[in-house]
């Protein structure tokens, strides 16, 4: 009986040639639109090329790693032969399935790898081959650094980033060639998603004035104050730094202790406001909490020397007689997310320092006031690489969020980085429209001294854990900080790993209530009880090991959201009635979420 089916390659057979031919034309001629779009604000002075001091450190780094490994002839040639004996394996294993005979893959497939989704990396041998050959390439690489003697810590660290880097960058995944999907798309349209993808990439080479800004998401769908950022409120002060917004109540009554709501800059606030279904900021108000936010100023030279100290008094304390004013309460609830979290900690060690009272409890979204723990960030901070970042940021008087941007998307590159090359100018599809990746891409500038003093004080020197950091002419000890404190840390999270939330709960005198939720950074903090997504756990007090905490903790499911809510209450449940802004006198400056939300870099 014969098999009618089409041979499996034919799919990867072009289809009209003379289609494929012009679009392989028009295919080049955008990328000498992009090649242009590239170039031109270069040959003008407008972008500087030089990029070798970060070359020149990431060679330095692998250098010592191969330092290693060359000096010793015998160790040299052990690395090689591990090298080239996955190699032979793989051989052999292709060889007996080339010819009929069950065989096991040399290496296995990643479990969760999304890049090797398609069935063909299995089910063709040659993209099977070439998957196999990345993985067992990749993984030695990966082996040659951790195996590496001699390597302080940071340095291992950071050849470990940069070989993962790399690694994810040369994945075949990324080529049209030996990707399955992509060749197969190419041939069944004739090469017009390549023509797409060109145009693609010109489009975001023109937004980013000569530099590469992927985009995530479709920003056409999305407009602040309309369908984001768009829970009811008002701006009621405004400085040099920040504007407050007071949010219109939603209950009769409210507890009388108002909610201070610290941000980070690094982004914008309205991750809390994303819509009403995703909103914290909604949430609270209907829980009955007389919510303030923290827009900060996205900065420029103005803001050049704004420094930690101004970000705390003009920032939180300056905030705190604005809610003074238009409550007539001086006793306050605080939350503070991610570097927000920190300076709401260094706030509240000054506060304690000064003998002011004011903030009643603090509770921290995914913050770390100990960075021994600090993860993958830690990558970018070392003398070195301080004093570089510091030299660029004294042209302008700012760092450009496209730079933070950057270094936060290399954390996970895979996900936020090489899955949209291929998808917008690879595949020339439009990206899709989502909220969360919209606020990811609307970065914000940061003022040259906040952002020094951030790097030395917490990552490189972590002085705020050790009772060294000063402040407006104070030495900060967080142990004096005796208020409750609700500590939330995310399990997934690679910018404020759980574990170093962890060990930061240590550093407070009071007590402290330590909550592991499922998911990362921001899907394990944005997680609305309606969607009765993930899970949390609560237990004892944040002592010991993370791990052995972790063993007698309880898991629930579902949003931590109302379990907060609880913890809040159970500390002071005094209600009052509700307070509308412009109440006492304040004037109202403009409808939230503000002006200055609204400034892009």
């Amino acid at each position: 009986m014969s098999d009618d089916r089409p041979h499996p390659m034919l799919q990867y057979i072009i289809n009209n040639p003379e289609a494929f031919a012009q679009n392989l034309a028009k295919t080049l001629e955008q990328a000498g639109k992009a090649m242009a779009a590239y170039i031109e604000p270069r040959e003008q002075g407008k972008i500087k090329t030089d990029s070798t001091d970060e070359l020149t450190g990431v060679v330095k780094t692998l250098a010592q790693v191969s330092e290693y490994w060359v000096s010793d002839p015998q160790r040299a040639i052990e690395a090689q032969s591990r090298l080239w004996g996955g190699y032979i394996e793989l051989w052999n294993s292709s060889l007996k399935r080339m010819m009929g005979e069950p065989s096991e893959p040399a290496v296995a497939t990643p479990p969760r790898d999304k890049r090797f989704a398609d069935p063909d990396w299995e089910n063709n041998q040659f993209f099977d081959f070439v998957k196999q050959l990345y993985l067992i390439t990749s993984k030695w690489a990966e082996d040659m650094v951790h195996e590496a003697q001699g390597l302080d810590e940071h340095t291992r660290h950071k050849a470990e980033f940069y070989v993962t880097q790399i690694a994810n960058a040369i994945s075949p995944s990324n080529f049209v060639l030996t990707n399955p999907e992509l060749l197969r798309l190419t041939m069944e349209s004739n090469g017009e998603n390549l023509v797409k993808g060109m145009q693609h990439l010109v489009e975001d080479l023109k937004s980013g004035q000569g530099e590469l800004k992927i985009r995530q998401t479709d920003p056409s769908k999305f407009k602040l104050g309309d369908n984001l950022g768009n829970t009811p409120g008002k701006v009621i002060a405004q400085n040099d730094v920040c504007q407050v917004i007071q949010y219109t109540p939603t209950t009769t009554e409210v507890l009388k202790r108002p909610l201070l709501i610290v941000p980070p800059w690094i982004n914008k606030f309205y991750i809390l406001d994303l819509n009403p279904d995703k909103s914290f900021i909604k949430w609270a108000v209907d829980q009955g909490h007389t919510v303030f936010v923290i827009s900060w100023v996205n900065p420029d030279e103005g803001q050049a020397q704004k420094s930690f100290e101004h970000y705390m008094k003009e920032g939180i304390l300056d905030t705190l007689d604005v809610i003074k004013r238009a409550t007539r309460q001086e006793e306050v609830n605080t939350i503070g997310y991610c570097v927000g979290g920190t300076l709401l900690a260094v706030t509240l060690a000054y506060m304690a320092k000064t003998g002011d009272e004011r903030i009643k409890t603090a509770t921290f979204f995914t913050t770390q006031v100990d960075f021994t723990f600090a993860g993958d960030l830690k990558v970018f901070v070392d003398e070195e690489q301080i004093s570089m970042l510091e030299k660029r940021m004294a042209e302008h008087g700012y760092l450009d969020g496209s730079k933070m941007s950057s270094a936060f998307n290399m954390l996970r590159s895979n996900d936020l980085i090489w899955s949209y090359v291929v998808n917008n100018y690879l595949k020339g599809k439009e990206p899709f429209p989502f909220d969360l990746l919209y606020w990811n891409s609307d970065s914000t500038r940061m003022p040259a001294a906040n952002h020094s003093f951030y790097l030395r004080n917490c990552y490189l020197d972590n002085k705020l854990s050790k009772g060294e950091m000063e402040v407006a002419g104070e030495t900060l000890d967080l142990s004096k900080v005796t208020i409750p404190i609700f500590n939330l840390a995310t399990r997934e999270d690679h910018i404020a790993p759980p574990k170093s939330v962890f060990l930061g709960s240590g550093c407070f005198g009071g007590p402290v209530n330590y909550v592991l939720a499922g998911s990362g950074h921001i899907a394990g903090v944005v997680n609305p009880p309606a969607k009765n997504k993930y899970q949390y756990w609560t237990g004892g007090d944040p002592k010991g090991l993370l791990e052995n905490w972790l063993k007698n903790a309880e898991e629930h499911p579902g949003s931590w959201w109302p379990y907060w809510d609880e913890w809040i209450r159970s500390v002071d449940p005094t209600t009052a009635k509700a307070r509308k802004p412009g109440a006492n006198r304040v004037k109202i400056l403009e409808d939230a979420p503000g002006s200055y939300v609204m400034k892009k870099v």
